[in-house]
């Protein structure tokens, strides 16, 4: 029978499931056709959050997963963004080792250096192993976007962790 401890189960995996989502949805290339330079990686803040607040919710073999999902989706050879995912969880990983308390400006910072690498490393796969041609100022334009938002999605996904962690004994 389904039961509350089911729900709690399911509402759980929430990032799990909007990580997915979003890997199959190629959901910001739809707001580059609204707004010609707004285009932001949510997949990368929920990487890193989840990373550092519950590592249990999102594993490794998940995030590589979403990234061979997502370079389908997006047409780019197997395995870019499963790199610059994983290079995302690598940051988060460390951070989460090297600091007690984490605080959103900390996160900031740190998702910067994350999402520098990520971006570097992405560049540079695609720019000397694909043919897809990209401009640095498109990536500019998504790097700046995505650290925009960053506090944004951070306090919601803060506000979803406190809830769904509610009833739980620490």
């Amino acid at each position: 029978m389904f039961n509350i401890y089911s729900l709690r189960k399911i509402i759980n995996y929430g990032p799990l499931v909007l990580l997915y989502y979003l890997s199959i949805s190629e959901i910001d290339s739809h707001f580059e056709s609204y707004f010609e330079i707004l285009s932001f990686n949510i997949q990368l803040i929920i990487i890193y959050f989840w990373a550092i607040k519950r590592p249990e919710v999102l594993g490794n073999g998940h995030i590589f997963f979403a990234g061979l999902i997502n370079d389908v989706v997006m047409g780019y050879p197997l395995g870019i963004s499963s790199l610059s995912y994983l290079i995302v969880s690598l940051v988060a990983t460390y951070i989460k080792n090297m600091t007690v308390n984490t605080s959103i400006t900390t996160d900031w910072f740190t998702f910067f250096i994350a999402i520098f690498f990520s971006n570097a490393t992405f560049l540079f796969l695609l720019l000397n192993f694909s043919e897809i041609k990209i401009t640095f100022l498109d990536l500019s334009y998504n790097t700046f976007f995505t650290l925009i938002f960053f506090p944004f999605f951070w306090f919601i996904f803060n506000l979803y962790n406190t809830i769904i962690t509610s009833g739980k004994n620490a």
